[in-house]
C-alpha cells in the first residue's frame, strides 16, 4: 500500500516483532478482528517483557562485577588482604540493610571472585545479554580462563540454562576438544576447535556386544543429542551414502553438514581399534564427496573416523589430518564421575606431551638442518 506521496507503507502494522506476518486486524468489512488485536498486543508484551528482562539481567550482572572489582582494587589488592576481609563483614551488613540478601559477605566474595575470573568487562558485557549471574556462578568452577569462554561461548549460541550449562562442563566438553587439537600439525586440513576426542554416546543406551549398525541406528534415533555432542551449527544429510566408483558402490555410514565452517563432514563408524586402513578408506571418500557433491562456496569436506579404541601413537605417525581426517574414540558407557574426570585428565596430559615432543623433533630437524648448511657452506670457503 501506497501513501499519498507514492511510498511504501504497513498496512495495519501486519508484522509481529519477531517480523513474521500476523493476520490483519481489520477485515475487508471494517470489523475489527478482536481476537488478531489481542494475539497482536500479546505479542508486543511478551517481546518487551523479554527485552526488559535480558536488559535488567545483563544490568544486575554488570552491577556485580563492578562492586567485586571496586572492592578487590580498593581493598583486597597490593597486600591489603586482611584489612580487606576485616572490613567486608561491616561492608556487607550496611549493603544488606540497605539493598538486601545478595549483598551477603559470601556474595560478596563471589563477585570478587567474578571480576578476577572476567577480567575484560567489554567482552563480558556481550556474554551478560544470554547468560545470566547464575550461569556465570557455574563458569566460576571452571579452572582455566580458555575453558570458561568455551563454555561461556557454547552456552549462549545454544541458549543453555543453567542445569545445561552444568552438565555440559561436567562433561568436559573443553578438554576433549584440546586432546582432539593436539592431533593437528602444522600441515592440517582440520580446522582447530572442531572435533572432540572422546565422543560420548552413553545417552544412546547400547548394550554389550552392539553391531555397527546398532550404534548407526542409535546415533539416527537419537540424533540431537548426537549433533550437539558435536556442536552448534552441524545438520545432519545423509545416512549410508552411496558412491559409485568403477562400478561399484561404497557407502559412508553418516554424512553432516557444518553451516559455520561451509563443509560437509563425512563420519565413519568403526566397532573395534583404529587400524591404518582406515585413513585410505576415508580418504577414498573425501575425493568422492569433493569431487560430485561439494557445491560452489563451500569448502572441501574433512571426515572424522569413530572407533571404540584407538591407538594416539599410530594416529600421531599416520597424520591423517594432512589429508583433512580427524580420529577420535568413542564411549558408550560413562565411568563414574570421578574416574571419568581422571581418565580425560590423564589422556589430555599425555596428548599434551606427545604434542611437546612432536614440537621438539621438529626443532631438532630445523637445527640439524641449518647446522648441514653452515658445515656445507664451511667446506666451499675453504
Amino acid at each position: 500500500m501506497k501513501n499519498k506521496k507514492g511510498k511504501e507503507v504497513q498496512e495495519n502494522s501486519s508484522l509481529l516483532p519477531s517480523g513474521k506476518a500476523s493476520a490483519p486486524v481489520m477485515q475487508s468489512n471494517g470489523i475489527v478482528d478482536e481476537e488478531s488485536l489481542f494475539e497482536r498486543i500479546s505479542a508486543i508484551i511478551e517481546n518487551r517483557k523479554s527485552r526488559a528482562a535480558a536488559y535488567a539481567n545483563s544490568e544486575v550482572t554488570l552491577m556485580f562485577w563492578e562492586v567485586g572489582q571496586h572492592i578487590n582494587s580498593s581493598i583486597l589488592d597490593f597486600k591489603r588482604a586482611i584489612y580487606g576481609k576485616r572490613i567486608l563483614s561491616t561492608l556487607s551488613i550496611k549493603l544488606m540493610e540497605r539493598y538486601g540478601k545478595s549483598f551477603s559477605v559470601q556474595n560478596l566474595y563471589r563477585m570478587i571472585q567474578f571480576s578476577e575470573c572476567f577480567t575484560d568487562f567489554q567482552i563480558l558485557s556481550t556474554m551478560s545479554t544470554k547468560l545470566s549471574w547464575s550461569h556465570f556462578c557455574e563458569l566460576m568452577r571452571v579452572k582455566t580462563n580458555d575453558a570458561r569462554v568455551y563454555y561461556a561461548d557454547d552456552a549462549s549460541h545454544r541458549g543453555y540454562g543453567v542445569r545445561e550449562l552444568r552438565r555440559i562442563i561436567s562433561r568436559k566438553g573443553y578438554e576433549r576438544k584440546e586432546i582432539a587439537n593436539t592431533q593437528l600439525t602444522k600441515q592440517s586440513s582440520v580446522p582447530f576447535n572442531v572435533f572432540k576426542d572422546p565422543y560420548l554416546l552413553d545417552l544412546f543406551g547400547l548394550k554389550d556386544n552392539y553391531l555397527e549398525a546398532d550404534l548407526e541406528q542409535a546415533i539416527l534415533t537419537g540424533i540431537e543429542s548426537f549433533l550437539l555432542e558435536f556442536g552448534h551449527g552441524i545438520a545432519f544429510v545423509d545416512r549410508q551414502k552411496r558412491m559409485i566408483l568403477d562400478g561399484k558402490d561404497i557407502v559412508l555410514d553418516l554424512l553432516l553438514y557444518s553451516r559455520t565452517l561451509r563443509r560437509l563432514i563425512a563420519i565413519e563408524l568403526k566397532l573395534g581399534e583404529f587400524k591404518a586402513a582406515y585413513k585410505g578408506q576415508m580418504e577414498l571418500y573425501l575425493k568422492w564427496l569433493d569431487r560430485y557433491e561439494r557445491q560452489d562456496g563451500e569448502e572441501p569436506p574433512i571426515g572424522i573416523i569413530l572407533c571404540a579404541t584407538a591407538s594416539r601413537e599410530i594416529v600421531e605417525l599416520l597424520e591423517p589430518d594432512k589429508s583433512g581426517i580427524a580420529v577420535a574414540e568413542y564411549w558408550t558407557q560413562l565411568p563414574p564421575k570421578a574416574e571419568f574426570e581422571r581418565k580425560i585428565r590423564e589422556i589430555l596430559t599425555e596428548a599434551q606431551e606427545r604434542l611437546e615432543r612432536r614440537k621438539l623433533l621438529t626443532d631438532e630437524g630445523v637445527q640439524r638442518q641449518i647446522d648441514y648448511f653452515i658445515e656445507q657452506k664451511d667446506e666451499e670457503d675453504e
